[in-house]
């Protein structure tokens, strides 16, 4: 059994190559070998997002609070609410985050495929963003 007690982790902040806006990450649980499984709380200043990104052997997100979006390319932007699993699956092009004016948080689960949780691509522009307004 291992405890990772609440807050004493660090919390860290979003990479300007994967995400636009305020964005903090706080660390769940990591990849502990036969499992590839590792999460994280994530939240979305409003406005912030992640760029296009894909995992390799998909995501799930949990939203805890606030409200947010999340599109899968080719797809319209959906809304997400607390209580929302979202999964996206192996391969598929996708981002999330805040809306335009309301703060989000969610739990992210990925797993790990050869040491690697995400592939990432161009950032959203603001006018992929705002093509829910």
């Amino acid at each position: 059994m291992d405890i990772k007690r609440s807050g004493s982790r660090p919390s860290g902040v979003g990479a300007p190559d994967h995400f636009t806006g305020a964005v903090r990450s706080d660390p769940l649980f990591d990849v502990v070998e036969p499992a590839r499984a590792r999460g994280g709380l994530v939240t979305f200043e409003p406005g912030a997002r992640t760029a296009w990104h894909s995992h390799p052997l998909g995501q799930v997100l949990i939203v805890t609070s606030g409200l947010g979006w999340v599109q899968r390319d080719g797809g319209p932007i959906e809304e997400i609410r607390p209580g929302d699993v979202v999964r996206f699956e192996p391969g598929e092009r996708h981002w999330h985050g805040a809306t335009a004016t309301t703060a989000m948080s969610h739990i992210a689960i990925t797993e790990s495929l050869n040491g690697k949780t995400a592939d990432w691509f161009e950032h959203v522009s603001e006018a992929q963003y705002r093509a829910r307004l």
